[in-house]
């Protein structure tokens, strides 16, 4: 049977989040006065260590121990505390924030692979994020009307991989059947291991050409969003 409905990641999947971070991270390091104009060495050690920080926290989000907005400042908490910087976590918190927000921009044919999708049956977007920044980001770029339905982790409570976030975004699409559904991410551990417990098919969206290391239930594969046309 074809598929009747799509769930969509976001970052890294339709959003190019890399560009994102590393744009909002530089601009929020210089703003603190941690790293002068143009010095990419500095940034980049500050950036290795905040990494390792913002995933092990992401990691308690997907472990269901944690909520997304407790992210947006503990990370900076922990960096400042870490490598024992003499500035406010808050404001640089502020800062990566509002660039955020401003920054990165939809991988290409995202919208037209959304538009062809949305054709053939609802599309949502299941996101584990912060709220504020992802609600600016869809703004921004155009998205909203390309979906319908937007649900977020932190505007309610739960994140992927819990079977009950994708629940909640089928509360909202009575239409759909978790059988004839399609999850669509980059995540092994969030989107395609989620996916499957709640029902879904689920396809890998890996660009760079990863092993599943993951071990996780995955029914397709593809490296570009236009090869989503052809399952």
């Amino acid at each position: 049977m074809p598929y009747q409905g799509y769930f969509f990641d976001f970052d890294h999947t339709i959003f190019d989040s890399d560009a994102s971070e590393a744009m909002a991270f530089t601009e929020a390091m210089e703003s603190s006065g941690l790293a002068t104009r143009g010095d990419a060495a500095a940034v980049d050690q500050l950036f290795a260590t905040y990494a390792l920080i913002n995933r092990q926290l992401w990691n308690e989000v997907e472990a269901g121990q944690r909520n997304p907005n407790e992210v947006r400042e503990l990370r900076f908490v922990r960096l400042v505390d870490e490598l024992g910087l003499d500035v406010d976590p808050t404001a640089i918190a502020a800062a990566f924030t509002a660039g955020m927000q401003e920054y990165g921009e939809l991988y290409p044919d995202a919208l037209e692979v959304l538009a062809a999708l949305r054709e053939r049956g609802p599309v949502a977007l299941v996101t584990n994020a912060i709220s504020q920044i992802q609600r600016r980001r869809i703004e921004r770029v155009g998205l909203a009307a390309h979906l319908d339905a937007v649900v977020i982790s932190s505007e309610i409570g739960v994140a992927k991989p819990a079977p009950a976030i994708f629940e909640h975004t089928f509360a909202l699409l009575p239409q759909l059947d978790p059988a004839t559904t399609l999850m669509v991410g980059d995540s092994l551990t969030s989107d395609m291991a989620g996916g499957f417990a709640a029902g879904l098919a689920t396809c890998w969206y890996n660009p760079a050409g990863k092993t599943d290391d993951a071990a996780a239930p995955v029914d397709h594969e593809v490296q570009r969003l236009d090869q989503l046309l052809d399952l």
